[in-house]
């Protein structure tokens, strides 16, 4: 077993994966801003007592504060950091009140606020673009090469040499596809169609489920059908496809993600699978401890989670501030700012709650509450 990283490697390392991608996710929103002629007043990574602060020549102050758990950027116009919009952006004068963000056309505030998670999205994508010029691609057919004794294969009937031709409807064109299905999905029922023969059949079974542990020791349940892959098949990546890879890579990642979420609020998982900071933290470090590969994809995978939770229509995020452009387009008027209140309130107490279960989620990870439960007891 590896051995997990140490306290100061672990910081350093989670400090280097969501500095950066923070601010990636502000420059996002701060350039299709200056591009809308908006002026920033603030951009900051961070949240809380400032570190340090510099004002350049447009007046935006630019500031790292203590705490690198996200940022923002104010643009003219905002009472807070939320992007709320203050009331008295009216009483300027007009060359003010031209630079301020709800003056702009709804088109473009929409563009300044989806900039962000885009551009999160965007820097993932190069970097598997990268990978996969390097690389190459897996293309390894979706073919039962073995099947386990005793497996969810093994019961459903599948045999050495069948084709996975769909589960639950779903196309499987690599093997690749077949493991990503099944392992978000333990112990559901599958209906699987099999290509044997030039013949294809319908097979009923159920996913199997088993606990295993990385090299850092945290364990978590995988499903698992049972059938190992024929032999790899890799194939070479152009430069100019390697951005096509790349952005299937990440459309298969993001709907792992919206699938994982269904699960957990259907009830199908449990919300102990949820983990924030303290976790993303503790994976910083081990991932730092495998190489630089290992590490820069991390940070893919993290930006891509970043971009996918701020489109979330929750407000106080970016995907809460479109879901308000959107409302507003259909009525073709701001929503009144008694709801927009409302909704930030609710918001930001939606986000606090999430926030203190994940933590929760995290401490008991690290056998927090067990400790103190012995020490108690």
């Amino acid at each position: 077993m590896i051995e997990n990283p140490g306290f100061l490697l672990t910081v350093l390392a989670f400090v280097a994966v969501i500095g950066p991608l923070v601010f990636v996710h502000e420059m996002g929103h701060y350039l299709v801003g200056r591009w809308c002629g908006v002026k920033a007043d603030a951009f900051s990574i961070g949240f809380g007592p400032e570190l340090a602060a510099w004002v350049d020549r447009r007046g935006t102050r630019w500031r790292i504060a203590a705490f690198p758990l996200g940022g923002y950027v104010k643009f003219k116009g905002d009472m807070n950091a939320a992007s709320q919009t203050d009331p008295k952006w009216l009483e300027q004068s007009a060359a003010e009140r031209a630079q301020s963000f709800p003056a702009k056309p709804l088109w473009q505030r929409a563009a300044i606020v989806a900039a962000g998670p885009a551009i999160n999205f965007l820097f993932a994508i190069v970097i598997l673009a990268a990978f996969a010029f390097v690389h190459g691609e897996s293309r390894t057919p979706a073919i039962a090469g073995q099947v386990q004794p005793g497996s969810a294969a093994a019961a459903a009937g599948i045999e050495s040499g069948d084709r996975i031709v769909s589960l639950n409807g779903r196309e499987m064109a690599t093997f690749d596809d077949i493991r990503l299905y099944a392992q978000i999905r333990p112990g559901e029922p599958v209906t699987i169609v099999v290509e044997r023969d030039g013949q294809k059949f319908d097979r009923q079974g159920q996913i199997g489920s088993v606990e295993e542990k990385d090299g850092f020791g945290n364990s978590f349940r995988i499903g698992r059908l049972g059938i190992a892959p024929g032999a790899p098949v890799i194939e070479p990546v152009s430069l100019w496809r390697a951005p096509i890879v790349a952005i299937d890579r990440t459309g298969d990642i993001v709907r792992t993600m919206v699938e994982t979420l269904g699960q957990i609020v259907g009830g199908g998982r449990s919300v102990k699978e949820l983990g924030g900071p303290l976790k993303i933290a503790e994976v910083s470090g081990q991932a730092a401890t495998l190489g630089v590969e290992s590490f820069v994809f991390f940070m893919a995978l993290i930006s891509i989670n970043l971009g996918f939770i701020n489109l979330l229509p929750i407000p106080m995020l970016d995907g809460g501030h479109l879901l308000f452009y959107g409302l507003e387009a259909i009525q073709r008027r701001p929503v009144s700012p008694q709801v927009q209140e409302w909704a930030y309130r609710s918001g930001l107490a939606l986000l606090l709650t999430v926030m203190m279960l994940v933590t929760f989620n995290d401490l008991s990870s690290f056998g927090l509450w067990e400790r103190l439960s012995d020490l108690i007891g």
